[in-house]
């Protein structure tokens, strides 16, 4: 898809995927047009003549008749062929940047936690609200859109999950999970969760990705993210280098603290002092 970039006919053609992916599994559209939730984004790190460019977030509700909902992101959009800035390449003109990690990965985690959750055969206590994001590499662009216009209100929403960046797991390091200290619940939530893949958790709730938008709305957020690489923001974030079965374990990780989460009624939010 030549890199993703916001406003491309490839990243038009990413967005369709998702949405026809929401479509399978019967989510309802939860856009302003169907699943698509249309904005402007603007360009604004480097100079270029289209610096506005169409683009939507793509938004799929998984209604079980639930007061409160939960919210699972992941964004879609990345750096297309290197000429809409954050490139790390000395010289990214003209050069495909697939971001198979950022985010595909993540984008990978919202379609199978979207398959899980429709298809499992349980209603659950809560909704769920899956929302893949445009130009978040343009500044968390498709998420501020979404909280400053919901399609859903905000104070229904009890948490959020972002993922962006899961597919290089490194065992040394382990998957951070972000935001724990952004609900003074979520140490109980976490207690049961077993894994062999190995984690940690950091207090944050803002950061460079879309679940900080959240978190300044109030809502409580957990970021999965297995951390940077040298491939960060360059042409060589190839899918060769994903590790598909860790991704896998860190999902597993996500539904057992979704699942976890889901025995409380609605988080609190606390603010993270720094």
């Amino acid at each position: 898809m030549k890199g993703r970039g916001t406003g491309s006919k490839e990243n038009a053609k990413a967005a369709k995927y998702v949405e026809n992916e929401l479509k399978k599994y019967k989510l309802q559209p939860m856009g302003t047009d169907g699943f698509r939730q249309e904005f402007v984004a603007k360009v604004r790190r480097v100079a270029v003549p289209d610096s506005l460019r169409k683009t939507q977030n793509i938004i799929g509700f998984l209604d079980n008749d639930a007061e409160f909902t939960i919210v699972i992101g992941a964004h879609f959009d990345h750096l297309g062929l290197g000429k809409q800035g954050s490139s790390k390449d000395d010289h990214p003109e003209g050069k495909i940047h697939n971001g198979a990690d950022d985010n595909a990965s993540g984008v990978a985690g919202l379609l199978e936690l979207a398959r899980y959750f429709s298809e499992n055969n349980s209603k659950e206590p809560y909704n769920f609200l899956f929302i893949a994001f445009g130009a978040e590499e343009l500044g968390l662009l498709g998420s501020k859109h979404f909280v400053n216009n919901p399609t859903l209100p905000l104070n229904k929403i009890s948490f959020m999950c972002n993922m962006d960046m899961i597919g290089r797991y490194n065992p040394d390091r382990g998957v951070g999970i972000g935001g724990y200290g952004t609900s003074s619940q979520w140490p109980e939530v976490f207690k049961p969760v077993k894994s062999g893949i190995k984690f940690f958790t950091d207090a944050a709730g803002s950061g460079g990705s879309d679940h900080g938008s959240f978190y300044a709305k109030r809502i409580p957020v957990l970021f999965f993210h297995t951390g940077g690489h040298d491939d960060y923001h360059k042409p060589t974030d190839d899918v060769e280098k994903i590790n598909f079965k860790a991704e896998a374990g860190i999902l597993n990780i996500e539904i057992q603290i979704i699942e976890s989460a889901m025995k409380l009624p609605k988080l609190s939010f606390t603010e993270v002092k720094n």
